[in-house]
């Protein structure tokens, strides 16, 4: 029996020990020992239009003693944790699939303080999907009927956004239509769409290369007349960045002396004109000038002449440009579906086809949206095929005017 009750005794004191090794305020004796107390806290993930969490990495760390709780969340909303008190960031990051069915890059930040045996903390994710340039967020190309149901070509436009987490500069940046169409399909030589960018024209935004500060989630807008079209069932454009000059005497262009002039690099059109097709077609691409390369050393370096057999059986060779792939920062093609026969951009750039139709509906294609940053600007989907991407017909962003 005396035994029992030694073994007891050591066990007894023992556990004293141990308990007091996690004490927080611990002096070795003495009754002024504190017990660690500890806390169920409950981690639940929130986000916009998120409708499961596929792999979701937490991270608790208690900002005092810098101890870190790891945790990956898969295919599950909330998980309960056992921390002793203190103050806590609670820092997440991962995969999210949207109702949508789209699967984005999420992240969000929490801090509490564990004062009581059950917490909750909820974490806001915010979308992180970002580009590194300007993308296309809209193009409108299809031109409207006026109100005596004429055929209006004015007031077409391009609608570029910085999708980046950092401020971009609209300055010297390309804006191309195709050399090609999506309907139509020859034999060329030679061809290589996964190296170049055969094209119709360049305009390209001038200016000191800091002149023009796009902020994040902030759009600029490149229109054919930065002029109000709405007596004509257009759109107001007055508010544009840029607008592309033309000389055609048949298509009426005012100038807007407020707004600055995109400089035509090169045209196949008269009247150094810049035109979208009304039908869908083209394909659209914006891009930047490498190191060492500009406008005239385009002009200079990068001429493409091709050839195919024309419908007599003969050659036809035809003088053009080419931009290098590797210049290009984004890319739409265009298509009617009856006559969809091939894409005109490297897979890479753009692997589908967007549409509006028919010609004069007014309609345009844009962007799709995935969710918005934290101070309310959209994040928008890119994942290089237009068929994803974009909405087709839609209504013009500009139905009330350029509101920014």
């Amino acid at each position: 029996m005396k035994k029992r009750l030694l073994i007891f005794g050591l066990l007894a004191a023992m556990a004293t020990t141990v308990t007091v090794s996690c004490s927080r305020d611990d002096d070795g004796f003495g009754s002024g020992a504190v017990v660690a107390q500890k806390s169920n806290l409950t981690v639940t993930l929130s986000g916009k239009d998120i409708s499961s969490y596929k792999n979701v990495a937490v991270e608790i760390q208690e900002v005092n003693t810098g101890a870190i709780t790891k945790y990956n969340f898969v295919n599950q909303s909330a998980h309960t944790f056992d921390l002793p008190y203190g103050s806590y960031k609670v820092v997440a990051n991962g995969e999210a699939i949207m109702v949508s069915l789209d699967e984005v890059q999420v992240g969000g930040t929490a801090n509490i303080d564990i004062n009581t045996a059950t917490s909750n903390v909820l974490v806001n994710l915010q979308i992180k999907q970002f580009s590194q340039d300007f993308l296309i967020e809209e193009v409108f190309f299809t031109g409207v009927k006026t109100p005596d149901n004429k055929n209006y070509n004015n007031s077409r436009y391009f609608k570029l956004v910085n999708n980046t987490d950092k401020v971009l500069y609209a300055d010297n940046l390309i804006i191309s239509g195709s050399e090609f169409f999506t309907t139509v399909k020859r034999v060329i030589t030679p061809y290589n769409v996964e190296e170049y960018f055969p094209i119709s024209n360049m305009m390209v935004l001038t200016g000191s290369g800091t002149q023009y500060p796009v902020q994040p989630g902030d759009f600029i807008v490149v229109a054919d007349n930065a002029i109000d079209h709405t007596a004509s069932n257009g759109f107001d454009l007055r508010n544009a960045d840029f607008e592309f000059p033309s000389n055609n005497p048949s298509l009426g262009h005012v100038d807007n002396p407020a707004v600055p002039n995109a400089a035509v690099v090169y045209t196949k059109m008269s009247f150094n004109m810049i035109f979208l097709y009304t039908t869908s077609q083209e394909a659209y691409v914006i891009a930047r000038f490498p190191a060492g390369e500009n406008p005239a050393t385009f002009i200079q370096n990068y001429k493409y002449t091709y050839s195919y057999t024309n419908a007599a059986g003969n050659t036809t060779t035809v003088n053009s440009y080419k931009i290098p792939n590797s210049w290009i920062v984004d890319a739409v093609n265009t298509s009617r579906d009856a006559d969809f026969l091939h894409i005109i951009t490297g897979a890479s750039l753009d692997a589908g086809y967007t549409s509006a139709s028919p010609g004069y509906s007014g309609k345009t294609v844009r962007r799709k949206v995935l969710g918005q940053t934290a101070n309310g600007k959209n994040i928008y989907k890119d994942t290089n095929n237009s068929a994803s991407d974009f909405t087709r017909d839609s209504q013009s962003s500009f139905i009330n005017g350029i509101i920014r």
